[in-house]
């Protein structure tokens, strides 16, 4: 059952149909915008500081004219709308390399697209290359299937797509926004609308949604709020997870993504979990690594998504774990710089990101595993190594700060530099390309 609309709820850009209701809407947003959209923009209000590198501009003329060079020497890949070899089983998407593409990329403009958040749009905000726009991941042996937002939002026709969980997996949502919004040049016929943990998309023409829903750890926490939450201490709900599933429950297609938040901040960080409630007075916490979290979250998903979702309608897939490029000795450069700088790709094949953790994406497959059995079709979009690869793509000091810039912070840019989100255009965007296959061919 979807949420009902509540008078928090925020409305941008609306249809002629709803004029009347958005003009109501429009003194009180203005009042509560800012608070309300604390939910995917964080604290706001911080004038944010460009930051300007000695020599930035000579450096990118020269990446600019080596990628010129490596283009050169690269035998030229097709670029058709549909090929064949895309749909075969055996095409592994997810091994390959970056090729650098100024001609189909970037597939939409950041400084274009209405729906875009302001911590991902680093052109936006200062930084001055654009190389990591113009990056196109090709697989070994075949093409990614094209995308096409029209064909994509045809398929969406009187449907609901979900994402389910962390700022990366928002950050994906953001992405696909971007990428069909802008065939549809009609504002009147697409607005967002943010409800609490919920924000929509609506491709009205279509009767078609792209939602994102807040749940980081997947079962109910101490995190639920979107704004309000404490990132080294953390409780789940072992056997609770009703709340979150009624805001996905009637979903056609659901991304799930949790891996960040699972992660250790320190050597010592544990996952706590609530068994019982205050309420009926039964209430007990249990201290567990958080790997073994992560397994409890996931067993009650994956029990609930068995018991709960019609496998004639509804279609399952789980996000694989987005790296965080926080230490540059990994690729040769220097700790304190953590991206900050980077303009280029790893170009070592294999290369894997120090806090990757590729277990946790062997334990999402198997207990997601268990749906198989019921009839439940569910596939990984396994994305991991390709953005391994993508140390250039973060934001680094090139968003908006959300929160006042310390004396420290200001002579040490590195302390600052948000190296785990994702610029935009950039590699979510490739995320979505999989996702587009997987809906059209497989």
């Amino acid at each position: 059952m979807k949420p009902e609309a509540n008078p928090k709820m925020m409305v941008f850009s609306s249809p002629v149909g709803l004029r009347s209701i958005i003009n109501s809407l429009v003194a009180f947003s203005i009042i509560v915008g800012s608070v309300t959209l604390l939910f995917y923009q964080g604290q706001e209000g911080q004038v944010p500081m460009v930051v300007e590198h000695e020599h930035q501009k000579t450096q990118v003329q020269l990446e600019a004219e080596h990628h010129e060079q490596l283009r050169a020497k690269e035998a030229p890949v097709p670029l058709t709308a549909e090929l064949p070899d895309a749909t075969k089983e055996e095409c592994n998407w997810s091994t390959g390399r970056w090729a650098y593409d100024n001609v189909s990329r970037p597939l939409y403009s950041g400084l274009k697209c209405a729906f875009i958040f302001p911590e991902l749009s680093c052109d936006k905000y200062g930084r001055k290359d654009v190389m990591y726009q113009h990056w196109r991941w090709q697989p070994y042996g075949c093409n990614l299937p094209r995308f096409n937002a029209t064909r994509l939002l045809e398929k969406l026709r009187n449907k609901r797509l979900v994402f389910v969980g962390d700022s990366l997996n928002r950050n994906q949502w953001v992405s696909l926004v971007c990428m069909v919004e802008a065939s549809i040049p009609d504002n009147r016929l697409k607005m967002r609308v943010c409800n609490g943990s919920l924000i929509s998309f609506k491709a009205f023409e279509y009767n078609a949604t792209i939602d994102f829903y807040w749940s980081p750890l997947l079962v109910e926490s101490n995190s639920d709020d979107p704004i309000i939450h404490r990132v080294e201490y953390r409780i789940i709900r072992a056997d609770r997870i009703e709340k979150h599933a009624n805001a996905w429950r009637d979903a056609d297609i659901i991304i799930f993504n949790s891996y960040v938040w699972w992660r250790k901040h320190k050597d010592d960080m544990r996952m706590k979990v609530m068994y019982g409630s205050f309420e009926n007075g039964d209430a007990r916490l249990e201290e567990v690594e958080m790997l073994d979290g992560f397994e409890i979250a996931l067993k009650k998903l994956t029990e609930w998504l068995g018991e709960n979702i019609d496998k004639n309608k509804t279609r399952i897939f789980f996000a694989g774990s987005s790296p965080t490029h926080s230490w540059a000795s990994c690729w040769g450069g220097v700790d304190r710089n953590k991206c900050l700088n980077e303009t280029e790709p790893i170009y070592k094949v294999g290369y894997k990101a120090a806090g990757t953790d590729y277990s946790m994406m062997d334990k999402a497959k198997s207990y997601f595993g268990t749906l198989e059995k019921k009839g439940i079709r569910f596939d990984i979009l396994n994305i991991t190594e390709l953005s391994d690869y993508r140390k250039d793509g973060h934001p680094t000091v090139f968003r908006k700060q959300f929160a006042p810039l310390t004396k420290e912070q200001m002579a040490n840019p590195a302390s600052y530099a948000d190296c785990t989100h994702w610029c935009l255009p950039g590699v979510p965007d490739v995320w979505n390309e999989f996702l587009y296959g997987y809906l059209m061919y497989k």
